[in-house]
Order: structure tokens, then C-alpha cells, then sequence
């Protein structure tokens, strides 16, 4: 059984090491991409911001039905309440800053909120726990695009620092 609290609390570390990334990459090429077909460090980072927060706070506000043909449209509302362009500072902190509060709103609603069943975007029936760790596992999809980009500049991630220090211990 999937727990709410273990969903959070991954999730959270995710974005740390999301956030961790961003800063890691040199501030000068967040407009690298490796091949003109991909999204851009910066995209795919701004990506993960949008995402999070668009996609929760339609399950906050109990959207049951995000298979429509208004979707993108509908979901504006809830893009983040940041500017449309930030340099890798204020992305990293925004990144930070807009999932604590929505953690928060989260783990305050009750259970029987997270069995209720929601249609996703894709037409797939999911619970909305289901539907939120869809969203962690989304976040983490694109976070390893971005440890990808740093590889390819030569910079370790987060992730295998901790590792390597942690095996040198």
C-alpha cells in the first residue's frame, strides 16, 4: 500500500535534488540544449515548476475530469505565481519555495480525498493519489533529463555526490 506521507516526503527530496540541480548548472548556459529537438535545461527545470503546481492544485481544487479538449487552457489558473522568466537563482528558489506550501495543503486533506478517482489527461481513470504520485514520478522523469545535461557539462549530480561521500565514509 502507497501512504500519502511517503509520496510527500519523496517527493520533497526530488525537488531538492531538482532545485540542487539547477544551481549546479552553470548560470551562463541555462539555455543549453544537447540537440535542437530538446527543451532547454531552463524549459525542461521551468517544466517541472509548472507542472507540480498545475497539476496538484487542479487535484486541490477536485478537477475530476482533466481529459477535455480545454485542458491546457483550463490549467493556466494554475500555473505559479512567478515571473515568466528566471534566472537559475530565483528558479532553484522557486522551485523550493512553491512546493513547501503546497506540501502542506496536501497532507492536510483527508483520506477518503486521495481514494476519490479522477479522469487524467490521458483518459486513464486514477485515484488522486495515484494522480499525485503520477506527479512525483513525472518531476523525477525530467530530473534525470537534467543530471543528463549536467553529466554532459562534466558536473556530477546530487544524488551520486551523496553516494560517492557516503561510500568514502
Amino acid at each position: 500500500m502507497v501512504r500519502l506521507e511517503m509520496v510527500l516526503s519523496s517527493w520533497k527530496a526530488v525537488r531538492a535534488d531538482t532545485a540542487q540541480a539547477v544551481e549546479d548548472f552553470p548560470a551562463a548556459e541555462m539555455d543549453y540544449r544537447p540537440t535542437p529537438d530538446l527543451m532547454t535545461f531552463r524549459d525542461t527545470a521551468r517544466h517541472i515548476l509548472d507542472a507540480g503546481h498545475i497539476l496538484t492544485g487542479a487535484l486541490l481544487d477536485e478537477v475530476d475530469n482533466m481529459n477535455t479538449p480545454d485542458f491546457r487552457e483550463r490549467m493556466k489558473r494554475y500555473l505559479p505565481q512567478v515571473p515568466a522568466e528566471l534566472d537559475s537563482a530565483a528558479l532553484a528558489s522557486a522551485l523550493r519555495a512553491e512546493l513547501e506550501p503546497r506540501i502542506a495543503e496536501l497532507a492536510a486533506r483527508p483520506a477518503d480525498f486521495y481514494a476519490g478517482e479522477i479522469t487524467r489527461f490521458d483518459g486513464q481513470r486514477v485515484t488522486r493519489l495515484e494522480m499525485l504520485q503520477f506527479v512525483k514520478e513525472h518531476e523525477l522523469t525530467h530530473r534525470s533529463q537534467l543530471f543528463m545535461y549536467l553529466r554532459l557539462k562534466g558536473i556530477v549530480p546530487s544524488t551520486t555526490r551523496r553516494r560517492l561521500a557516503k561510500a568514502k565514509a
